[in-house]
Order: C-alpha cells, then sequence, then structure tokens
C-alpha cells in the first residue's frame, strides 16, 4: 500500500529529529549528504528483500504458518497479509480484535495527526478469528492471552504468550530512560492510550508477572520498571529528540556484524539461555 501524502507528513515531523540522529552519533555536518547517499544504499538493499520476506535465508516456509496473530491493522504490522501483498500467508489464520475488525469493514476509520488525517482502508482477505479483551485462544500447547489497549487504535490488542512473553505492538516506546506510550501523532487517542499502558501494567504486577516485553518498534526489555517507567507520558515526535544512549550495549549503526549467519545463530546475550 502507498502513502504518498502520509509518508511526507511523517518525514515533515521526523526530519529534524532523524538530522539530529546524523549529527550525533556519526558525527556528520551534512546530514542531506547522508540522506542522499541513504538513498541509493536503501535501494539496492532493496532488491534482495524479496527473498527474504519469504522465509529462505531463516529456514521459514511461509505455507506452514497457519496461524497470525494481529495487534492491529496498521499497515505495517499487516503488509504480509493484506489483498495488494504477495500473498506468502493466504492460507493462515488471522487473529485480530473485534473492535479493531471495525476498520476493515470500514465500520471506522483510521484517524493519525490528531485526527487530521484519514489512512487509506486496509482490505485482508483471509479468514479471520475475531478477538475480546481477556479471552484465552490455545495453538497446539501454546497459551495465548488478548488483552485490549485502545488509544494507538481503537482496537489495539497486546499478546501475552504464556505468561513469559507480552508482544505489545505499537503500545509501548522503548526510550535510552525507559517507556512511553507509543508516539502521539499515530495515536487515535493519547489520552487513552496512557490510561491503558497504566491499565496494562497494573495488570500485570497484580498477577505478579514480570514477561519479556517485545515492543513493534523499539527493541525489548526483560525490566518492568523500566519499561513502565513513563506511562503517564507519551512519546512526542514533534520535539526534538537525544538519540544517543551511551549506556547501549551495541552501535545499532555500525552493521560491520549485520550479516545473514549473525542474523541466524547469533542471540543477545540476556537471551541466550531462553
Amino acid at each position: 500500500m502507498r502513502y504518498g501524502l502520509m509518508q511526507r507528513a511523517m518525514w515533515a515531523a521526523f526530519r529534524r529529529s532523524f538530522q539530529a540522529a546524523i549529527h550525533t552519533v556519526l558525527d556528520e555536518t551534512d546530514a542531506d549528504g547522508v540522506i542522499r547517499r541513504a538513498k541509493k544504499k536503501y535501494r539496492e538493499i532493496l532488491k534482495n528483500v524479496d527473498e527474504f520476506d519469504k522465509g529462505s535465508p531463516l529456514g521459514v516456509d511461509p505455507a506452514q504458518i497457519r496461524h497470525i496473530f494481529i495487534t492491529h491493522q496498521d499497515t505495517d504490522h499487516v503488509g504480509a497479509v493484506e489483498a495488494d501483498s504477495d500473498g506468502l500467508f493466504r492460507d493462515a489464520m488471522l487473529y485480530i480484535g473485534e473492535v479493531e475488525n471495525r476498520y476493515l469493514t470500514a465500520e471506522k476509520r483510521r484517524r493519525v495527526y490528531f485526527g487530521a488525517y484519514k489512512l487509506p482502508q486496509v482490505t485482508i482477505k483471509n479468514q479471520k478469528t475475531l478477538l475480546t479483551d481477556g479471552q484465552i485462544v490455545t495453538v497446539g500447547d501454546i497459551r495465548i492471552e488478548c488483552i485490549l489497549v485502545p488509544g494507538h487504535s481503537w482496537g489495539h490488542l497486546v499478546y501475552l504468550i504464556d505468561e513469559q512473553y507480552l508482544f505489545t505492538g505499537d503500545t509501548l516506546w522503548l526510550g535510552a530512560d525507559g517507556g512511553y506510550s507509543f508516539l502521539n501523532v499515530l495515536a487515535e487517542d493519547n489520552k487513552t492510550a496512557v490510561r491503558s499502558l497504566n491499565e496494562l501494567e497494573r495488570r500485570l504486577r497484580e498477577r505478579g508477572l514480570r514477561p519479556l516485553i517485545i515492543t513493534g518498534h523499539t527493541g525489548w526489555t526483560d525490566d518492568l520498571d523500566f519499561a513502565f517507567a513513563h506511562t503517564d507520558r507519551v512519546c512526542n515526535a514533534l520535539r526534538r529528540q537525544k538519540p544517543h544512549d551511551p549506556a547501549a550495549p551495541y552501535d545499532a549503526y555500525d552493521e560491520s556484524e549485520d550479516t545473514e549467519l549473525a542474523a541466524k545463530t547469533v542471540r543477545l546475550e540476556k537471551v541466550k539461555g531462553l
């Protein structure tokens, strides 16, 4: 799906933060020059994306994927199952929230930028199972608990797997100093998103759960206090950010070890024993 206007609006919002990251992390004075060179490299990378997406480097046959759980219907999360995709997962059952499905049926329209912009409707032809808050789904011997966290989208779900892994989609943004409610410009309603994040933390703590928290865009953490450090605040995409974290375990801009072999065999230190 092509978002034309949306892409330009996103670039307008994030351009300053991206330029700041180039200056701070790469110590480059010509940010626009770096961006121009990156575009050329990006096109080269895209030539090889199709085969990677089809799973061959990881030894995964898409036809064997029978169950796909959707946190929300934004195209960066469901692009591989949209009607205009390559259809790699056309035979899989999709699990999506009953409320979130109203976007797919056009009962609701997804809005961003504080309600000013409507995103194009997403179309998915797979068979769907609709989920509700608190519902438990079992796939084989895997227990999946569905938790409704409206705000980023009205029907956003997070999934608690075997009470050990929590997939948060676009509910949580992990910064260098802890977690925030996700980007303000992409939420249906930021106040609702903050309330949902606080409720999610409450539910986990009441049950004494400390799952591995896996976000949709900003990595993972096993530190509950870090994840919910700023649950009363929203990550402001319109403000210049400070992207450099001197305590980070590795330099994300150093791609010297980003090889296919490493992607398949090397795990981060904390998850080697999982």
